[in-house]
């Protein structure tokens, strides 16, 4: 089965901020996910490259690495921007961190923490927060905290089920 390349997504917008605790479940839920899919890998297979795609340490790397800009994308909310933090198309900053070379345990502990912390802003959205909009940079349409709650959830899915093919034709 095909995962649908991450930049051909679409993204409907929910309507309903009653379902927020749902997603942020899925959130919340994620880095204990992440950890029990990579429990007792070997460091040769979570690290092992199939040409230019990322090990399955550079997938969970990845999911990292975006943290601070979903944390800045909530904050945006927050502050009433009228467009959210710009990403970084290229994934730089995976492809320069190095993550086959660290040990799976730090990146695991280092996603949990930061996603706490993000859970923790979320927690902390206001009623009027919750109705705020800004423009998403790259889609160009309108969002609210629901829809990048649901967008970072996806992301994270759409990760781990990277993570779960490769570990599959890696067996």
């Amino acid at each position: 089965m095909e995962i649908t390349p991450w930049f051909n997504r679409k993204f409907s917008l929910i309507a309903d901020n009653g379902l927020f605790p749902g997603i942020m479940e899925r959130l919340l839920g994620t880095p204990l996910r992440l950890a029990q899919k990579l429990q007792g890998i070997s460091p040769i297979l979570l690290t092992q490259k199939e040409g230019e795609k990322w090990s399955v340490q550079e997938e969970a790397g990845h999911i990292l690495d975006l943290e601070p800009l979903w944390y800045a994308r909530f904050q945006d909310f927050q502050a009433g921007e009228a467009v959210l933090s710009e990403a970084d198309l290229t994934n730089q900053k995976t492809f320069e961190a190095q993550h086959n070379d660290k040990e799976i345990q730090q990146t695991l502990s280092a996603f949990a923490a930061a996603r706490g912390q993000m859970i923790s802003l979320l927690s902390e959205l206001s009623t009027t927060d919750l109705e705020q909009t800004a423009l998403h940079p790259r889609m160009r349409t309108p969002m609210r905290p629901i829809d990048l709650a649901y967008f970072v959830a996806e992301h994270d899915d759409h990760h781990l089920a990277s993570i779960t093919q490769r570990l599959q034709t890696l067996s």
